[in-house]
């Protein structure tokens, strides 16, 4: 399996690793995802799309906190990407990440994965 660490990013409360597998862009996420920290993860998930990965998968294992403007940063990342004939798959969601999802109603707009195994093999 080619899992190549490309590079990662750190903004106080949130750290970012992205590794490429395959097609996909496996983006990582780490800690609180808000206002404050959003840029940490819109400028890797920016980054993938212009490099032409534009199959991205997003692991929130380690995402203990998201917001609406880190929604909004998944958001504009799918647009992104499907524009570019792509998706954002989301994986291993804890409750308190898929708590938004659901109350916003995002959840119906992504592929959301238990694993990050099952969102490779697809």
């Amino acid at each position: 399996m080619d899992r190549q660490m490309v590079g990662s990013a750190s903004k106080g409360r949130l750290q970012v690793e992205v590794r490429h597998h395959g097609a996909s862009a496996v983006v990582t996420p780490a800690g609180e995802l808000d206002h404050h920290t959003a840029e940490a993860l819109r400028e890797p998930l920016e980054a993938c799309v212009e490099e032409g990965h534009t199959r991205l998968v997003v692991d929130c294992s380690r995402l203990e906190f998201c917001d609406s403007t880190g929604l909004n940063v998944l958001l504009g990342a799918r647009l992104k990407a499907e524009a570019e004939g792509g998706a954002v798959h989301l994986v291993a969601m804890q409750p308190v990440v898929a708590r938004v999802f659901e109350i916003t109603g995002a959840e119906a707009v992504f592929t959301v994965h238990d694993s990050l195994d099952t969102a490779l093999v697809e």
